[in-house]
């Protein structure tokens, strides 16, 4: 009796060190039918229908436990099947939830139950495992199998088709974090820090900071009263320098324990430093004694471009971004989705950058993803910020995919003035290796240039003097001392660029090209109903998985309404727009 008393309280010891420890392992179940009770309660419950029912009933659970399996290790707690976390995930960005209240949801809401195969007196988890859950996603890499599964059952069903036509557009979003201005940036930079040692190595620091920093960083700076003017702005700029840079000597000094320098936010602390301030010695006023340093708070002019700069020591991903009449600190999201007239359309790709990285960037990363899902397309539309003479071959050549969309314009002042001379306007003779302008002179020299980054643009130069004569040099060139110089692409590339120029502007090009205006409509989808601007989390990381979890709901949202028959929604129009005249777009211009 003893004996087994023993034993039963050794298993329970073990259990709940297993618990506490949260090591958990996986050991797949076959997805249960729904339980009788529950579907009896949830058919009464919504006799019209409901989105997750509906879901449930013709696409199957989506998920297995057998995808999550490398994730898991072999031995530990058994963890709740990630089959169920999955959705789980996916309704939360749904309806745009917390953890705490998607862990309600499953306990009390009797569609989510039907959708998780639970009975109606499952208690549901807590609400941390959802936490959990994403970051065993990001540690794996699985993110993207949130939203591939789900493609994967569409593709099984028929709703989704390879080599169709697809478009793609961006959108900001913005960091989890307030924006700061640089005397912000870089007094709670150092308070960040002195907090992360406070927690790693309390002693130590406790050993070395002087008292007037308890008082200088003890609170966070938005909380304290910073100087008004600019002498004693610039004072204090220089005392928090100083601050940091004797705070990064007492980190490189030998006695300072080596594993405090790896800290991440150490290394936060110094990038800021390194950006932000130049320290300088001064002369030595006699041998031996340690050096002095002048620090100096950079002026703005001198930093180095936004694409390096930490804007938050929280977040130090998001990257400030003036784009047009916006200006952000944050992330990009580009969304790719497909548009065919005779299908549901279904986000197939979403992928997130710092803000700082531009379009033209992302366009081949986009298409090879889409690639390696299986889901091309055969047409690619995109605006302008997407497409170059570049990519335009590479994406004929390489990835098979045609991309469509407007130009970009040739860069030079011609452009911007009516009747002057643009490249487009000159004849090339790629055989003979020569160039005619408007008025019919031919070019004297072509080489090609040893341009970097693997192009190697051709140069082309007309004769100085018949430049010089000519009457309408003003149209064409302003160099004093030589004549018209061209930078012409490759061949290949020339040429698909004038074909994608004449494409864009043919009738059928102009007429097809509309099918990317829809894209916008998806993404103010996103925007105002999933959430999509904002950033949850910090990081890009855990933002893009907040992304992929949002298109997996939309494509659900799609996915039931096609399902249900349901048309898609048209354009809105006022009721008095709708009563204006055919012609009055004509009328209004006339009057103007």
């Amino acid at each position: 009796m003893g004996y087994g008393i023993i034993r039963t309280l050794i298993a329970v010891l073990l259990l709940l060190h297993l618990q506490k420890d949260a090591v958990m392992s996986l050991h797949p179940q076959p997805i249960a039918p729904v339980p009788e009770q529950t579907a009896q309660i949830a058919h009464a419950a919504f006799p019209k229908g409901n989105p997750y029912l509906t879901l449930r009933d013709q696409l199957g659970a989506i998920f297995q436990d057998e995808d999550f399996a490398p994730l898991f290790p072999a031995w530990g707690y058994p963890g709740l099947s990630p089959w169920r976390l999955a959705l789980v995930t996916i309704m939360q960005f749904r309806e745009n939830l917390s953890d705490r209240q998607a862990a309600e949801a499953v306990r009390a809401r009797i569609d989510w139950k039907y959708l998780l195969s639970l009975e109606l007196t499952d208690p549901g988890f807590d609400y941390s495992v959802l936490s959990e859950f994403r970051d065993r996603l990001l540690a794996g890499s699985a993110e993207e199998l949130l939203l591939d599964k789900l493609l994967e059952r569409c593709r099984a069903l028929g709703l989704l088709k390879a080599r169709g036509q697809q478009r793609t557009d961006s959108t900001h979003v913005l960091a989890a974090i307030r924006v700061m201005n640089r005397l912000e940036l870089v007094a709670e930079t150092l308070r960040a820090a002195l907090n992360e040692l406070a927690t790693v190595a309390p002693a130590w620091l406790q050993g070395m900071a002087p008292l007037a920093w308890y008082e200088r960083y003890g609170r966070r700076i938005e909380d304290t009263r910073l100087p008004r003017e600019q002498a004693q702005r610039d004072a204090y700029a220089q005392t928090v320098g100083a601050d940091g840079f004797h705070l990064l000597d007492a980190l490189d000094a030998p006695q300072a324990p080596t594993s405090l320098r790896e800290l991440p936010m150490i290394a936060t602390l110094r990038q800021t430093w390194q950006r932000h301030y130049e320290r300088t010695a001064r002369a030595l006023a006699s041998p031996g004694e340690p050096p002095e340093y002048a620090v100096r708070f950079k002026a703005s002019r001198e930093l180095s471009p936004a694409v390096e700069s930490i804007e938050s020591p929280y977040d130090v991903e998001a990257r400030y971004r003036h784009k047009r009449d916006t200006a952000w600190t944050g992330y990009m999201v580009h969304v790719s989705e497909t548009c065919e007239p005779t299908a549901p359309h279904l986000l197939t790709h979403v992928h997130t950058t710092p803000a700082t990285v531009h379009e033209a960037q992302c366009t081949e990363p986009i298409q090879q993803a889409l690639i390696d899902k299986d889901v091309a397309p055969q047409e690619h539309f995109v605006d302008a910020a997407y497409i170059s003479s570049e990519l335009l071959v590479h994406s004929r050549d390489e990835q098979g995919i045609i991309l469509r969309g407007p130009t970009r314009p040739s860069q030079g002042w011609q452009t911007q003035i009516e009747g002057a001379y643009t490249l487009e306007q000159f004849a090339v003779d790629w055989d003979q290796q020569q160039v005619r302008c408007p008025q019919g002179h031919p070019s004297v020299a072509w080489w090609e240039h040893g341009g970097g980054q693997g192009s190697r643009p051709i140069i082309v130069a007309f004769d100085k003097q018949t430049c010089g004569t000519c009457p309408v040099r003003p149209c064409c060139t302003r160099a004093k001392h030589t004549g018209r110089r061209l930078r012409l692409p490759s061949q290949d590339q020339y040429e698909a660029l004038h074909a994608a120029q004449t494409w864009s502007a043919s009738a059928e090009g102009q007429q097809l090209y509309k099918r990317r205006a829809g894209v916008e409509g998806t993404l103010s989808q996103g925007v105002r109903a999933f959430g999509l601007r904002r950033s949850r989390y910090w990081g890009l990381a855990k933002t893009h998985v907040q992304h992929v979890a949002i298109a997996a709901a939309i494509n659900i949202d799609r996915i039931v309404a096609w399902l249900d028959e349901r048309p898609r929604a048209t354009t809105r129009t006022s009721r008095f727009a709708a009563l204006a005249p055919a012609n009055a777009d004509n009328l209004g211009e006339a009057a103007a």
